[in-house]
């Protein structure tokens, strides 16, 4: 996500980052830098001098020249420019910007989605309705593309697949009608929030654009949205001026966001559209679609990670008495080979290990997924279904006869079966000690020095 534009910025910050004193021509060299990444990023030319030119005013100032650390206080205002170039982070009657702006539960909310075919409409409308769901809002998708072949089943498999209801009503001619049968249904069903899955055109023509005014005049919805493709880039901005221009938006969602290792339509489009990106797509599973932070976003590119995100993606996936008992287990030594599967399997629910290290600090660009060694986990997670629940809950009556038939049920080796045992033990020990760290400092130094050693084996 991204990853070319963070390396080349992450080279250029270090121009003048550390240093204890910098000059005119320190902050000039990083600056053209970081204007050389934002270009080959496909960045909006017109975006990129504004950045280029503010950037230079503020980093030329006595604040920064003079200061105690003037290398940090440069990448104070790389970061809060790049913020501002994302998007809003101002508050609106106790709401961000980059928040839905929907009515209360007694009522009917509209969100009316819209975009071009092949963008990834309907899969979007299916993920922003898990994702309300989840916020607690009783979502209902309708089917108003009565153009695409087979939009409306496609929308009907989604919608089973998250437990949402859909309304689709086959051989229709209208959407506006579809929209007015599907709003008196919702009203009935108290339902609060519709999501609009509209026609498409492979590109923008006036008999689109003339039945989306229709369904817009009919539905007067509280946010119109556009879906883009991210990979597209600038083509993705000017798709989205041209919508607002003619339609008007309330916001961009980026879908392939994970595939995107530029970022140009990211950058660009606060700026051109003064549309806030409200959503990304970042996978093809309907979990995978997360809220756009600016600020996050920005520390993610200048490689200082995102950890609010990560520990918010592992409270999705990780229940708090589950984890609890987790603990308990590991001061005790009780923790057996089923918690280690239920570990790897919570893990994978995370989204890819490359989206993991990205929101690490320092990790974004140093380890690509191709560092890790994924068949190693896949072998530990057919390792570990191919043993009995009795074998996992008890791993020392594992002997030479069961790690032959587990070797065998998992397409591995007797030998691997072995080696994983081992590292299970060694691992047993080890969450003991990190569980009583907090308790203990000296010990938790003690400890790291050991883990040092053990990686090192």
């Amino acid at each position: 996500m991204l990853d070319k534009l963070t390396q080349k910025i992450s080279d250029a910050i270090r121009i003048v980052s550390g240093k204890a004193v910098i000059t005119e021509k320190n902050i000039d060299d990083a600056v053209d830098a970081i204007k050389m990444a934002l270009l080959e990023a496909d960045v909006n030319l017109r975006v990129v001098r504004r950045f280029v030119n503010s950037t230079i005013e503020e980093a030329k100032g006595e604040k920064v020249l003079r200061s105690v650390d003037p290398g940090q206080q440069f990448i104070k205002i790389v970061h809060d420019k790049l913020t501002g170039y994302l998007g809003d982070t101002s508050i609106v009657n106790g709401r961000s910007v980059q928040d839905l702006q929907l009515k209360g539960p007694d009522t009917v909310s509209v969100i009316l989605m819209l975009g071009l075919q092949g963008s990834g409409k309907t899969t979007s409308s299916a993920k922003l309705a898990l994702r309300l769901k989840k916020d607690g809002r009783k979502p209902l998708l309708a089917a108003c593309d009565l153009v695409r072949p087979a939009a409306m089943e496609q929308l009907a498999i989604l919608g089973n697949q998250i437990d949402v209801p859909v309304h689709k009503e086959d051989g229709a001619r209208d959407s506006v009608k579809v929209f007015r049968e599907a709003y008196n249904w919702a009203r009935k069903n108290l339902i609060d929030t519709m999501i609009i899955d509209t026609t498409g055109r492979l590109q923008i023509d006036e008999p689109m654009m003339e039945e989306l005014s229709r369904l817009k005049d009919a539905a007067k919805p509280d946010e119109l949205l556009l879906v883009a493709d991210s990979m597209t880039g600038q083509s993705a901005v000017d798709i989205a001026k041209t919508f607002d221009e003619q339609i008007g938006l309330t916001g961009v969602i980026l879908t392939k966001f994970d595939s995107d290792t530029r970022g140009g339509a990211a950058l660009s489009l606060k700026t051109v559209t003064g549309k806030p990106l409200k959503f990304v797509g970042v996978g093809e599973k309907p979990e995978d679609f997360e809220p756009f932070h600016p600020e996050r976003m920005a520390s993610r590119i200048l490689g200082m990670g995102d950890v609010v995100s990560l520990v918010e993606k592992a409270q999705e996936v990780i229940d708090q008495k589950e984890a609890e008992e987790l603990r308990k287990k590991m001061e005790k030594e009780n923790f057996t080979l089923e918690d280690w599967l239920a570990q790897l399997r919570s893990m994978k629910k995370m989204g890819s290990l490359q989206s993991m290290l990205e929101m690490i600090p320092g990790m974004a660009g140093q380890i690509s997924e191709d560092d890790i060694d994924k068949a190693e986990l896949k072998y530990q997670e057919a390792i570990l279904s191919s043993m009995t629940r009795k074998e996992r809950a008890n791993h020392l009556i594992i002997g030479p006869s069961r790690r032959s038939r587990i070797a065998r049920g998992s397409g591995t080796s007797v030998s691997e079966v072995g080696r994983l045992l081992k590292k299970f033990e060694k691992m047993r020990t080890m969450m003991k000690k990190m569980s009583k760290m907090s308790r203990n400092p000296a010990a938790a130094q003690s400890l790291f020095s050991k883990m040092g050693q053990f990686q090192g084996r």
